[in-house]
């Protein structure tokens, strides 16, 4: 049985079928990391980079803390998370030494494309550049916002300040929490009011906020408030790299490591989330293959186009590192967020289809009817 209905906004129109599935899943967490590149995920530090006077102030400090001939052991020392967990109880998708792809589909291969991308399904040409434009397309979090079961449910924090434009701030109607701006809820607890008096306070490095900030403000909301759709967006791995600094963009890595450690641990601890919740979590874009381009991306720049997807928690099968030769795409991941959340997401672009997920068998009928899913 499915309903359609029309969802007219101020600049487009919408349309969304309201599937009555099971939801496989009751909350969903999406956490990116801009401009992470699936080199590091798969195989931990780069050989080629991490002793390299260059990118690196202090290499033998760096190698303590990040190297080790074994691959195994490597990417454990940078992203113990991914590996002891992620690896034991999700998916993680896209090392391409196993023919296992996971790329952007647009075109520019930098961060705002990159984002609608993954927030819409739709790769829209018009979007060229990295500019504080409001995004004409529907995207996945209004969409569930706007359904019964999520609507004053979903939450967005972001480290970019071009997020209110992503989501377009004229027609959004969730709280998102971008850049240094405060959390403006009056009846923010002494710990968000604490964060709050940090961001107004701190020295304001860039448009990319420290990523601690972005989260801990998150942290604090989602314990407050218990939203079931929340985005987290971290972007210092990003500005590090662009600034050359193969030593700190490690560290950053690690730390996002541990963030989303600890915020997994917190959801299943608290009996709201437990057994309840699962984790997306992706970069928008990747970055050069070689020692000369790693700081770089773009459509011109090889290997800008390669990225990586983790999923683990209800509705996931624990695969672990997928080596199977097959290719995913970024624009299927709005699709497969409202698959997991029960709904079927449709706009009158051509967004991707859902990824097919072994324990949501549907989802391949679903693919085949085009009335249903644009492919």
């Amino acid at each position: 049985m499915k309903s359609v209905f029309l969802c007219s906004l101020s600049l487009f129109t919408c349309f969304a079928i309201k599937a009555q599935y099971p939801s496989k899943t009751e909350n969903i967490f999406i956490i990116t990391t801009d401009g992470f590149r699936w080199q590091e995920i798969f195989n931990g530090a780069d050989s080629a980079l991490i002793s390299n006077p260059k990118f690196v102030e202090d290499t033998s400090l760096i190698r303590q803390l990040y190297w080790d001939s074994d691959l195994e052991i490597r990417r454990r020392k940078l992203m113990p998370f991914f590996w002891n967990v992620i690896a034991e109880k999700g998916q993680l998708y896209g090392n391409r030494e196993f023919g296992n792809k996971v790329n952007v589909k647009n075109f520019y291969k930098i961060s705002y494309p990159g984002y609608n991308e993954i927030f819409t399904g739709y790769t829209d040409p018009s979007i060229i550049i990295n500019l504080p434009r409001n995004n004409k397309n529907t995207n996945i979090l209004e969409y569930l916002n706007n359904t019964n079961e999520y609507r004053g449910k979903v939450a967005a924090f972001s480290s970019w300040n071009l997020f209110p434009y992503i989501f377009n701030k004229e027609r959004r109607t969730f709280p998102l929490n971008s850049g240094y701006n405060a959390l403006p809820n009056e009846d923010a607890d002494t710990s968000l009011q604490i964060i709050n008096k940090i961001q107004q306070n701190v020295p304001h490095k860039s448009n990319t906020r420290y990523d601690w900030l972005t989260y801990f403000t998150a942290r604090e909301y989602v314990e407050k408030y218990r939203p079931r759709i929340v985005f987290i967006g971290l972007g210092e791995t990003d500005e590090l790299a662009h600034k050359g600094r193969y030593d700190l963009y490690l560290q950053q890595a690690a730390a996002i490591d541990k963030m989303i450690g600890d915020l997994w641990y917190y959801t299943q601890a608290h009996p709201f989330y437990k057994n309840k919740t699962t984790f997306i979590i992706t970069t928008d874009h990747g970055r050069g293959n070689t020692v000369s381009s790693w700081v770089t991306h773009s459509f011109l720049t090889r290997g800008s186009g390669e990225t990586w997807l983790a999923m683990m928690g209800s509705g996931i099968t624990p695969l672990g590192e997928v080596k199977t030769v097959q290719q995913t795409y970024q624009k299927q991941l709005a699709a497969t967020i409202a698959i997991l959340a029960g709904h079927n997401f449709v706009s009158p672009n051509k967004t991707g289809k859902p990824i097919t997920l072994p324990e949501i068998p549907f989802i391949a009928e679903l693919s085949k009817d085009q009335h249903i899913v644009a492919k």
